[in-house]
C-alpha cells in the first residue's frame, strides 16, 4: 500500500468513526457541532501532512475558506482550501512553487478530499474581492490551517482595511433577498434547501458575515455581549441551528454526496435516522407519517429562524444607520419609527394583550406604516405565552380581529405578518395545528397554512380592482358581493381540519360554527355564519361536480341547484372554489377548468331563478343560435338539415352552439365520407386546441386516437363521443400542448394529417409507451382506485379512476375499454398535479354482468399499476 492509499484509508475510517457518533435525535442536537468541527480538525491534519509530503515552502499559508474556515465542513462538503503565497507576483510565475502546488492539489483528491482550491497572493485576494462579493464573503471567515503565520496576519490586517462595510452589507442583504426570491420567499416549500432556503443555514450565516464585517461581533455570543441579541434569542438560535446542521448532515450521509434538499426520496429515511417511524411497532398506521413529523419540526425550526433573522438584521442595520430623526407619536402604545411599528416599551404586550391585535390593525389600516421595527418583532416573540386561551376568548380580541378581517385593504399583508410572527396561530388554535403541514395529495405544492393564505390572497384579489383583469367574471360577481370578509373566513378555515383524519371539510364545517358562534357579538349574524359553515362543508362540491358529471344532463344541474339552494350561496361558492383551485399549484389550473366551472354556474343561476331545466326549450335555443352563426359564415340555406337528422338529442345537449356550428361546417358535404375527417382549431376556452373527429364508427377509435394524442405528446382535458345515426362517430376532444400556445398553427396542421392517417391505417393498437412516474409520485405512491356504478337513470355506466399521472395513462384506460367493446360516450379528465381523476360514461353489453364488470375493473387497475 502506498503512502496516499493509507492516507486515504486512514481518513476514510477515522471519518466514518466520527461521523457515526452524530446525535441520533433531533432533540439532542446540539452534539452536531463538535462532531462538524472534530471533521474540520482531521481534515486540517491530512492537509497539512499533504502540504508537507508535497514540499510547501514554509513562506506560503494555507488557509480555510467557506464553510471549512468557519470550521463547519459537512459530510460531503467541498474542503475550500487558498493557498496564500508571498510577494506581488502570481505563483504561476514561480515554476518550482508552481509544481509543488499541483502535486499537494493532486495529492488532496488522491486521498480522497473534494478540494476546491485557489492560489493567490494578497495583492490579488484584495483584488478578487472588490469584484466579487461571494470571494470577499469566504474570505472574511478565512483561518490559518498551516504555514505562514505572519503572512496570515498580514492578510487580515489589509482585507480588514479594503473591506467596504456598507457596501458589504447592502450586498449581502440584496443577496439574500434574491435568494430568498429564488425559494418563493417561504420556509413552507416542499421540498425545502436546509442551506439556502428562507429560514435555512445560510440566514443564520449571513447575519454573522455582516455582524462580523461591521465589527459588531462574529458569534452569537459576542451579539449579545453588544445588545444586538438577547439571551433567549440567543440560545433559540443556536438550538436551531443545531437542529438545521444535524439534518443537513444526515442528508449527506444518507444521499452519499453533497445534499442540501430535503427531497421526497430522502425526506422517510432522514425522519427514521432520528427515529420517527410512520408505522407502529405493532404494524399499526401511526397517525401522520414519520416524513411528516419531521418536516413539521423543520418548519418550525426554520420559521424560528427567519423571525429572530429579522430581528437582528433589523438591530445591526440600526447600529449600524441611526435614525436620523426620533419616532413619532402614533398613540400611547406605538411610535413611527421610520415607516416602521415601534412599540412604546419592550414590555407592551405583556401589560397590555389587546396592543398585539392592534399592531396589525394599525399595519393593516396605514398606507405610512411598511413593516414592524426589530423591537416590535422581538416583543411579539418573547409575548407568544401571553396568547392563550384567556387571550383567544377575550371580547376585545375576538372584536380586533373581526376588524382585521373587515378592513378594505392590507388583508393579505396583514395575515401573512401574523403567520410570520405566529400570531395567527396563536390566536386561531386550529390554525396552529395546520402550520407546516404537509399534503400528501400529489397536486398541492404548498403547506396547508401556506395553501390557505394563497387561497385568501386570491379571494381578496376578486375585489381589488387592479386585479379585474386576471378573472374578469370573478371580479365582476365580486364587485356585487356586499360582505367580502364572509369569504375571507371561509378561506381561512376551509382546508383547517386537514391531517386530523376523517373528512376535513366537516372537521372545519365545525370548527368555523364555533368560530362563528364566538364572534357572533362581534358581527356574524346567523345568515352569515350559516353561509360561512356552508361554503367551509362544501367547498370541494363545485370542482367535483364540473370535472367529474355530465353538465349537459338537467338532474346534474338540478340536484347541484338544490344543494346550493340560492344565488348568494352559489356565487360564494363559485368564488371560494376558483381561488381554492389556483391555491393550489400553478399547474393545477387551466382555461378549461374555468370553463366548466363558469357553465355549471349559469346553468345552476337558470335553475335557481326559476327556469326549469327544459331540454328541448335549451336544444332549441342552441340549434337557433347555431345557425345564426352558420349564416354569419355564408353557409348555404338549409346546408345543416342532412347532417342534423343523423344526430339525436343528446348530441345537441352536450354541444355549445358555436360547436354545433363548426361540426356543421366542415361535416355538411361529408356525411358518407369514406376518409376520416379531421380537423382543429384554437379551443374556445382560450387555452389548448380542440380536435374533432368524424369517422365510420369501429370498435376501438376512440383508443385509436387516444393512442395519438400519447405519442404527439398531448394531454386530454375533455372528450365528448357521439355516435351518428348512419354509423359515424362524431368526437370532440380538448387538448393541450406543452408547446402551446406559441405554435398553435403549425399543432393544427399536424393533428389534421397525422390523426387522419392513424385513423386509416386502421392497424393494430399500438403498444403503449413505457413512461417513468414522476420523482414525486414515487416519493407519495397513490394507490390508483376504479369505481363502476351505474348512473342516475341506470342506462349507463359510470367508470371513475384515480391514480398518479403519467402521460398516456388515458390510452391504458381506452385500449382496455376497446378490448371489451366499450363504447365511450363522454369522458372528463381531471389533472390535479400529480394526480388524475377521470370519469368516463360508457355503453355496453359487457356491463350487463358483473363477473365482466369485475374483470373490467380488474384490467383498468392493472393498467394504472403498470
Amino acid at each position: 500500500m502506498t503512502e496516499l492509499q493509507a492516507l486515504r484509508e486512514n481518513y476514510r475510517s477515522e471519518k466514518t468513526a466520527l461521523l457515526a457518533g452524530l446525535p441520533t435525535s433531533l432533540t439532542a442536537s446540539r452534539g452536531i457541532h463538535v462532531r462538524l468541527r472534530k471533521l474540520s480538525a482531521l481534515t486540517d491534519a491530512l492537509l497539512c501532512t499533504l502540504g508537507q509530503r508535497a514540499g510547501l515552502p514554509e513562506q506560503l499559508a494555507l488557509l480555510a475558506v467557506g464553510g471549512f474556515g468557519r470550521n463547519q465542513l459537512f459530510p460531503h462538503s467541498d474542503v475550500d482550501v487558498l493557498l496564500l503565497v508571498p510577494g506581488s507576483a502570481a505563483a504561476s510565475s514561480d515554476a518550482a512553487l508552481c509544481e509543488k502546488i499541483e502535486v499537494f492539489i493532486h495529492s488532496c483528491w488522491d486521498v480522497g478530499l473534494e478540494i476546491g482550491s485557489s492560489v493567490r497572493t494578497v495583492a490579488e485576494c484584495l483584488e478578487e474581492s472588490q469584484r466579487d462579493v461571494t470571494v470577499q464573503t469566504s474570505l472574511l471567515e478565512a483561518r490559518l490551517v498551516c504555514g505562514h503565520a505572519a503572512l496570515f496576519a498580514d492578510f487580515q490586517q489589509q482585507f480588514r482595511a479594503h473591506l467596504d462595510v456598507p457596501a458589504f452589507c447592502v450586498a449581502k442583504t440584496l443577496e439574500m433577498q434574491q435568494r430568498h426570491h429564488k425559494y418563493e420567499d417561504t420556509p413552507y416549500a416542499l421540498e425545502p434547501n436546509c442551506k439556502e432556503s428562507p429560514g435555512g443555514l445560510r440566514d443564520l450565516q449571513m447575519i454573522l458575515w455582516v455582524a462580523q464585517a461591521a465589527g459588531l461581533g462574529s458569534t452569537w455570543q459576542e451579539l449579545a455581549d453588544s445588545g444586538l441579541a438577547t439571551p433567549f434569542e440567543v440560545r433559540q438560535i443556536e438550538r436551531n441551528q443545531a437542529l438545521l446542521c444535524l439534518i443537513r448532515a444526515r442528508l449527506h450521509l444518507l444521499a452519499g454526496r453533497r445534499e442540501d434538499r430535503l427531497v421526497f426520496d430522502l425526506q422517510t429515511a432522514v425522519a427514521e435516522s432520528f427515529g420517527y417511524r410512520s408505522v407502529a411497532p405493532d404494524g399499526t398506521n401511526l397517525p401522520i407519517r414519520a416524513s411528516e413529523a419531521l418536516m413539521r419540526r423543520y418548519y418550525w425550526a426554520a420559521k424560528a429562524v427567519s423571525q429572530l433573522c429579522q430581528i437582528l438584521l433589523l438591530n445591526i442595520d440600526e447600529r449600524r444607520n441611526p435614525p436620523t430623526r426620533p419616532p413619532q407619536r402614533i398613540n400611547e402604545r406605538f411610535f413611527d419609527k421610520g415607516g416602521m411599528i415601534e412599540v412604546a416599551s419592550d414590555d407592551l404586550y405583556q401589560r397590555d394583550p389587546h396592543a398585539i391585535l392592534e399592531t396589525f390593525l394599525l399595519y393593516q389600516t396605514s398606507a405610512a406604516l411598511q413593516n414592524l421595527s426589530a423591537r416590535t418583532l422581538r416583543a411579539l416573540y418573547n409575548a407568544r405565552g401571553v396568547m392563550d386561551s384567556a387571550f383567544r376568548r377575550d371580547p376585545v380580541n375576538r372584536a380586533a380581529f373581526m376588524r382585521i378581517l373587515q378592513q378594505p385593504a392590507g388583508l393579505t399583508h396583514a395575515m401573512r405578518l401574523m403567520n410570520q410572527t405566529s400570531v395567527l396561530g396563536r390566536y386561531l388554535w386550529p390554525f396552529r395545528r395546520i402550520v407546516g403541514q404537509m399534503q400528501h395529495d400529489l397536486f398541492h405544492v404548498y403547506t396547508v397554512d401556506q395553501h390557505i393564505l394563497m387561497v385568501l390572497r386570491n379571494v381578496r384579489r376578486f375585489f381589488v380592482a387592479e386585479h379585474a383583469h386576471e378573472y374578469p367574471f370573478c371580479s365582476q360577481l365580486a364587485a356585487g358581493w356586499d360582505k367580502p370578509w364572509i369569504l375571507y373566513v371561509a378561506a381561512l378555515f376551509h382546508d383547517i381540519g386537514k391531517g386530523r383524519g376523517g373528512d376535513h371539510s366537516q372537521i372545519g364545517a365545525i370548527e368555523v360554527r364555533g368560530f362563528c358562534r364566538q364572534h357572533s357579538p362581534h358581527g356574524i349574524s346567523r345568515e352569515d355564519a350559516l353561509l360561512i359553515e356552508f361554503l367551509v362543508r362544501e367547498h370541494l362540491t363545485m370542482s367535483t361536480v364540473a370535472q367529474k358529471q355530465d353538465l349537459s344532463d338537467p338532474d346534474v344541474i338540478a340536484r347541484f341547484a338544490q344543494r346550493v339552494g340560492s344565488e348568494r350561496y352559489l356565487t360564494a361558492l363559485y368564488l371560494l372554489t376558483v381561488a381554492d383551485i389556483r391555491g393550489t399549484s400553478p399547474k393545477v389550473w387551466n382555461a378549461w377548468k374555468g370553463k366548466l366551472l363558469e357553465d355549471l354556474y349559469h346553468a345552476t343561476l337558470r335553475t335557481l331563478g326559476g327556469h326549469s331545466p327544459d331540454a328541448a326549450a335549451d336544444i332549441g335555443a342552441r340549434k337557433r343560435e347555431a345557425l345564426v352563426l352558420l349564416a354569419l359564415s355564408a353557409q348555404p340555406f338549409e346546408s345543416h338539415k342532412a347532417l342534423w337528422d343523423t344526430l339525436d338529442l343528446s348530441y345537441f345537449m352536450r354541444h355549445e352552439a358555436a360547436d354545433i356550428a363548426w361540426h356543421t361546417r366542415h361535416l355538411s358535404r361529408h356525411l358518407a365520407t369514406r376518409r376520416p375527417v379531421v380537423r382543429a382549431r384554437q379551443s374556445l376556452a382560450g387555452e389548448g386546441l380542440q380536435v374533432m373527429v368524424y369517422a365510420a364508427d369501429q370498435r376501438d377509435l376512440f383508443a385509436r386516437i387516444c393512442g395519438y394524442f400519447d405519442q404527439a405528446d398531448f394531454s386530454i382535458l375533455d372528450a365528448r363521443v357521439h355516435t351518428t345515426s348512419n354509423g359515424y362517430a362524431l368526437d370532440t376532444f380538448q387538448v393541450i400542448s406543452p408547446t402551446l400556445p406559441e405554435h398553435y398553427r403549425e399543432l393544427t396542421h399536424m393533428v389534421e394529417n397525422d390523426l387522419t392517417h392513424t385513423i386509416e391505417e386502421n392497424g393494430p393498437l399500438p403498444e403503449p409507451g413505457r413512461r417513468r412516474l414522476s420523482r414525486r409520485a414515487k416519493s407519495f405512491p397513490f394507490a390508483p382506485r376504479v369505481t363502476l356504478r351505474p348512473d342516475e337513470k341506470a342506462q349507463r355506466w359510470l367508470l371513475g379512476i384515480s391514480a398518479s399521472d403519467r402521460a398516456g395513462l388515458l390510452y391504458l384506460v381506452a385500449r382496455v375499454l376497446a378490448h371489451h367493446g366499450l363504447s365511450v360516450q363522454l369522458a372528463k379528465v381531471s389533472t390535479l398535479g400529480e394526480r388524475v381523476e377521470d370519469t368516463f360514461l360508457l355503453q355496453g353489453p359487457e356491463l350487463q354482468s358483473s363477473a365482466q364488470q369485475i374483470r373490467i375493473e380488474t384490467e383498468v387497475l392493472q393498467a394504472l399499476s403498470s
